[in-house]
């Protein structure tokens, strides 16, 4: 069995990332979607809150699982007996990150693997920070989120919990 982690903030997931997911969802056996708790990080939504959206977002799908994971990914993957990551990459800059983890990682953890899944090109813009700073400003973001997000983002900013 095939099993992946998809880690990331997802604070808030987009479609961007939900692309990411359906199109592991169809190759894997298995999508773990590991959602970082950094308590250092200055995240708009609580863990549990993102938590909340992606099982929302995501409950059609039998095979994505979505869980929690603080400390060094190479531990968490090791914990769920898992030696394969996939990481999504929207330009150059992207993989240079993600290239420098990725090593960081096999050289903690030999057996690990990333593989990196290319943003289709109606995505490759896409962040959350771009997200959050269009829903700050009031700007429509239904186009980059699903629409229960959205709403969440709409509520989150009218409450001033940032």
């Amino acid at each position: 069995m095939m099993i992946v982690i998809y880690p990331g903030s997802f604070d808030p997931v987009t479609y961007g990332h939900l692309d990411i997911i359906d199109r592991c969802s169809k190759k894997f056996d298995k999508v773990v979607v590991s959602v970082l708790n950094n308590k250092s990080k200055k995240n708009m939504f609580t863990i549990e809150e993102r938590v909340e959206l992606l099982e929302k977002v995501l409950a059609k799908y039998d095979n994505v699982e979505v869980d929690t994971f603080s400390g060094l990914l190479v531990d968490y993957a090791r914990e769920k007996g898992c030696t394969t990551m996939v990481r999504g990459l929207r330009a150059v800059s992207d993989f240079e990150y993600e290239m420098q983890m990725a090593l960081v990682n096999k050289k903690l953890e030999p057996d690990i693997e990333t593989f990196f899944m290319v943003s289709r090109g109606k995505y490759a813009y896409l962040s959350s920070s771009i997200v959050k700073e269009v829903a700050m400003f009031g700007g429509d973001v239904s186009c980059f989120v699903p629409h229960i997000v959205e709403v969440a983002l709409k509520e989150k900013i009218k409450g001033g919990n940032r």
